[in-house]
């Protein structure tokens, strides 16, 4: 018996002595290779003066009282959007009446809005409505197209003090718009294929506007670089790529909400 209990002992021993060896390295430290050396960023042109204002602007803050538009009990459902548009080419001759109105064609399709016979020529689109100012009424997002141009005017309008105001407004090319809580963000063509711009414009309590808080240059799909080819035995010189103040015109898709813009663009590049 004795003989027996030593002999089940020692087998367990070993079985203890094995399992210990297999787990002893599990959640132990491994060497990850040989670490790169650390370098500090090196500044260039250091006697460089530094610009005291952008190259190309971008007017945050677009609030404009929309006059001779009211609607019973501030309520923005009721507002006629052709009635809005109407009111901002009134306001603005020289964007869309005057001789060298760049958007004279959206001001001559006006008169196609709500006829029914040609309802594609209408430049007014449709509405959308959330709460993007906080105060817990609907807001109207607006969009229009400035013809002859492939712009697309997005703006946004809010009731205050029984006044209609236009609390956001920009023209540019556009992919798409997009509203994610209380901001607009508009996707515009990059001129590099497989890349778009994204620009979003957020509510601001203090200024009482949408007001631009963040630009993205992002990469939208797979892009196999071009190589221009020439018969000369001297390479050309490359030009500087710059992002361009104006982006190129390209076609509209107006995605989850709104699409509104005025004269006085904000965000144009």
């Amino acid at each position: 018996m004795y003989l027996r209990r030593s002999a089940l002992v020692a087998t367990l021993a070993t079985l203890l002595t094995a399992t210990t060896a297999a787990c002893g390295d599990v959640g132990g430290l491994r060497g990850a290779g040989p670490t790169p050396t650390a370098v500090s960023p090196a500044r260039l042109w250091p006697s460089l003066r530094p610009a005291a204002s952008p190259a190309w602007p971008y007017d945050e803050i677009q609030i404009e009282t929309v006059k001779g538009v009211t609607a019973p009990g501030d309520d923005i459902h009721a507002v006629d959007p052709v009635a809005v548009v109407r009111a901002e080419v009134a306001a603005h001759p020289d964007a869309y009446t005057s001789a060298r109105a760049p958007y004279q064609d959206t001001a001559d399709r006006l008169a196609e809005c709500g006829r029914g016979e040609h309802p594609s020529r209408c430049p007014v689109m449709r509405p959308y409505y959330r709460d993007l100012t906080g105060d817990g009424h609907d807001d109207m997002a607006l969009g229009f197209r400035l013809y002859p141009t492939n712009q697309t005017a997005v703006r946004v309008y809010t009731f205050e003090g029984h006044r209609l105001l236009q609390v956001f407004a920009n023209d540019d090319a556009v992919i798409g718009v997009e509203l994610a809580g209380r901001a607009v963000i508009i996707r515009s063509p990059a001129g590099i294929a497989g890349y778009e711009y994204r620009t979003t414009w957020s509510w601001d309590p203090e200024q009482r506007a949408m007001v631009f808080s963040r630009d993205e240059f992002l990469r939208t799909g797979r892009h196999r670089p071009t190589h221009a080819r020439t018969h000369s035995p001297l390479a050309a010189s490359p030009l500087p790529s710059t992002r361009a103040p104006s982006p190129a015109p390209s076609p509209v898709a107006s995605s989850l909400t709104p699409t509104p813009s005025s004269p006085s663009s904000a965000g144009v590049r």
